[in-house]
């Protein structure tokens, strides 16, 4: 897996205007549809498991990296999507969920993180260690945190080692803004300087000097940086090449690497395609893909509202909605105004902390009933084309199964799609190709 990612990073600096997209979900549709889109443009899929999703502990979707594992490859399996295309990567791993406990616990539980990810045979590594513990300073001397990356480099490397497997390659750095969108632009962003870019490769070089890291240190394959695109509940920092143009003139100069940029969800495909250009050239995206399934889920509600008695309806929105009232430690710390405020928030935010309450067991049901209630009644083109009006069209041209969740799909495809375009060699899908 690591090898097929190094190949495109080397063709990137080769003068390749390719990259690739790094899909950061565990939706079951949302990864058929990123493998629907691989498919369709004959690429790699990246799928990254962050370090709040899952972890040795479960995380918050209840699986650890070898359950995800095992999960993504069922998923693949059932779906006809070649393993052999698939990496794995792991996000943001360090001691974010520990942040609250002394250093030294924190990074204990980092360190069990980190060999739990690699002995499953995760191959791309975002070695995040730039967040401060109970007893660290704020912010954390970089310093310190490119020790702290060192040290679970090397439990990476020796875990790799112990298992038989591949070692993985690495990510440095972090972006400046919280990961998963600010809870506001009104601040502006600032695009990291060359300067302090610079200062993070040669300190974490320095970090990794150690003999015993020397091969480490020759696969990390990118650094976060923070490009100048970002979201927050309502708006979006599309990204402005010149501001970027010093920092992407400086990575020119630089060996084997490029940028990874986080938080690229919402971007225009045009700024998606000069992200890559300029040498960002791994893409994360995951609340917009989110964001897609759950416009595509009430999309399935309005029309189930025309064609299913009151009694027998999913109330999918409702459902949602007291699901995250029931349970608000995912949205009220990032959620602020009045209660209409707060209403619209929950439900349509582009942060889209919704996306934390999909495996709640009332919401599972209800998108279940939703589901087998539009294949009882299925609803007209004409419907679908109300509320999912490019779905409608690829039925009409018999290019779409026409079922609920293939309409779902294809709604969340079309967001990646605009990704698979951006990275990929071939830049028509390969339906169009042939």
């Amino acid at each position: 897996m690591s090898l097929l990612l190094q190949s495109i990073i080397d063709a990137h600096r080769a003068g390749e205007a390719v990259g690739i997209c790094s899909v950061c979900c565990s939706n079951d549709q949302v990864l058929l549809a990123a493998m629907d889109v691989a498919s369709e443009y004959g690429t790699p899929l990246l799928v990254e498991a962050t370090s709040n999703q899952v972890d040795q502990f479960g995380g918050y979707t209840g699986m650890t990296p070898l359950q995800f594992r095992e999960y993504l490859l069922e998923l693949a399996r059932r779906h006809g999507f070649p393993r052999e295309r698939l990496i794995l990567g792991g996000d943001h791993l360090g001691p974010n969920a520990w942040q609250k406990l002394p250093a030294a616990e924190a990074m204990a539980h980092a360190q069990e993180l980190i060999r739990a990810y690699v002995a499953a045979g995760f191959g791309k590594i975002h070695l995040d260690c730039s967040m401060s513990c109970a007893d660290d300073p704020v912010p954390l001397p970089d310093e310190i945190v490119a020790e702290r990356s060192a040290l679970l480099a090397r439990i990476a490397e020796t875990t790799a080692m112990d298992a038989g497997l591949p070692p993985p390659v690495y990510v440095i750095g972090t972006e400046v803004p919280t990961p998963g969108g600010e809870a506001s632009l009104d601040a502006g962003l600032q695009v990291t300087t060359p300067q302090a870019a610079a200062k993070t490769l040669q300190i974490h070089a320095r970090a990794f000097s150690a003999p015993d890291l020397a091969g480490a240190w020759q696969r990390v394959i990118a650094m976060v940086v923070q490009p100048g695109v970002d979201f927050d509940h309502s708006d979006v920092h599309h990204y402005d090449p010149p501001a970027a143009k010093e920092l992407s003139s400086f990575l020119e100069a630089q060996p084997r690497i490029v940028f990874e940029a986080h938080s690229t969800d919402y971007q225009t495909e045009d700024s998606l395609h000069a992200l890559v250009r300029d040498h960002f050239a791994i893409l994360k995206v995951g609340p917009a893909a989110t964001f897609a399934w759950r416009e595509a889920l009430f999309a399935l509600a309005t029309m189930e509202d025309e064609l299913v008695t009151e009694a027998e309806r999913s109330n999918l929105v409702a459902v949602l909605d007291d699901a995250m009232v029931r349970n608000p430690k995912n949205w009220q710390q990032h959620y602020h105004g009045d209660a209409h405020q707060l209403h619209l928030l929950r439900k349509y935010a582009l942060s889209d902390r919704c996306r934390y309450y999909w495996g709640d067991p009332a919401l599972r049901a209800a998108v279940d009933q939703l589901v087998a209630n539009l294949r009882c009644h299925a609803p007209t083109k004409m419907l679908v084309s109300h509320v999912l009006p490019e779905q409608a069209l690829e039925l009409f041209e018999e290019r779409l199964q026409d079922d609920p969740l293939a309409l779902v799909r294809d709604k969340v495809a079309g967001r990646l799609g605009e990704y698979a375009r951006a990275c990929a060699r071939n830049r028509a899908p390969a339906r169009a190709a042939g």
